[in-house]
């Protein structure tokens, strides 16, 4: 037999107040103690009492849920957006429904969103590579539900907050080139993802701004093992770059097993720059030299921009900033790389270590 629901009348006997008192709580009403607030929800914690947010939607009121479309989750990028989309979203009150999709394009991308519709969002983030003319295809099927995207052309005329591609770009090109390189390959994600081609437009530019052009170019598919096939075939073809940009650290994680596996090094024979700064890349061996954008920083962007779109609404298009994250994967080329002397102290310690082990 199906248990009875808790109903707001049953949290309301509970705590000791009128029903409407507890719909001013649920719904965030500022004109209630603090007192009264903790009474309320305490009892709705003691019943398990879970707002019925279909039935506030159709009363007009919010549903206090926002909707998330994004790219596979096995990506480091979009697992750390939506990690902090979901945290982010938390500290507002607001829940997140998640709707991922294994391959890019219009029709994924409405196929998600429309499921997330269909729960009845308030407004939806969207973090899949889309075309301008795909964005539009999008923005009308969310109807008059507020949507911001997060992998599109910053030129777009819709709610956007996107990388800053082209700054990155070009401090990862400078630094490579105030290093002494000239000699540079390009490893650029696929050719369907939106912030993929700006990386590469923007390596490109920056070459040119220096009278350089690529001595070769590779595609991957984001992942590790793209990143090691290509730059394998790279190294086979007898074609040796002084150095490697790479559009993610995913990728630039396979390149360094590659170039390992062929008999070089890295820095001294072949320096490696990578593009996002995941979590991990500060432990590759050695430590990756990259363009980090804080991701943490830009899921919670997106759902304070989002919020402000349902409760105000209004324009938001914004560019979201880089730096250079300098480590250990890049060097002047040919470089023998002198030890400095707190390095020479780390080695001695690690020598000592393994000593000591043997005694």
């Amino acid at each position: 037999m199906k248990a009875k629901s808790v109903t707001l009348y049953d949290v309301a006997e509970s705590a000791g107040v009128s029903y409407q008192t507890v719909s001013r709580v649920i719904n965030q009403a500022s004109h209630v103690s603090a007192k009264t607030r903790q009474k309320v929800e305490a009892a709705m914690k003691a019943l398990n009492y879970v707002p019925n947010r279909v039935a506030q939607q159709l009363a007009g009121k919010l549903s206090q849920t926002l909707g998330l479309a994004t790219t596979t989750l096995s990506l480091h990028a979009p697992s750390q957006i939506a990690a902090a989309i979901k945290s982010k979203a938390g500290e507002l009150q607001f829940n997140v429904m998640i709707s991922m999709v294994e391959q890019p394009g219009v029709d994924a991308a409405c196929a998600a969103v429309n499921s997330l519709l269909a729960q009845r969002v308030d407004g939806l983030i969207v973090n899949i590579p889309l075309e301008t003319a795909e964005v539009e295809t999008v923005q009308a099927a969310c109807g008059d539900v507020p949507v911001l995207f997060l992998d599109v052309s910053p030129e777009l005329k819709a709610n956007h907050i996107v990388t800053d591609a082209a700054s990155g770009a070009e401090l990862a090109v400078k630094h490579l080139v105030t290093l002494g390189h000239r000699h540079i390959a390009l490893l650029a994600g696929p050719e369907n993802s939106v912030s993929a081609r700006l990386r590469r437009e923007g390596w490109q530019r920056a070459l040119a701004q220096h009278q350089l052009s690529p001595v070769a170019f590779m595609r991957g598919d984001w992942s590790s093992l793209s990143g090691y096939q290509q730059v394998s075939q790279l190294l086979r073809d007898e074609q040796k770059p002084t150095a490697i940009l790479v559009a993610n650290d995913q990728m630039a994680l396979g390149a360094l097993r590659a170039i390992h596996e062929a008999g070089f090094a890295v820095p001294q024979d072949i320096s490696v720059i990578g593009f996002d700064d995941t979590a991990d890349s500060a432990c590759f061996l050695p430590p990756l030299t990259t363009i980090r954008q804080d991701f943490r920083q830009l899921g919670e962007a997106s759902v304070n921009g989002i919020v402000t779109l349902i409760h105000q609404g209004g324009e938001l298009a914004a560019l979201h900033p880089v730096s250079l994250v300098e480590r250990k994967t890049t060097a002047a080329p040919g470089s023998l790389m002198q030890p400095t002397a707190a390095q020479l102290a780390d080695e001695l310690t690690r020598l000592a270590q393994q000593i000591s082990r043997l005694k």
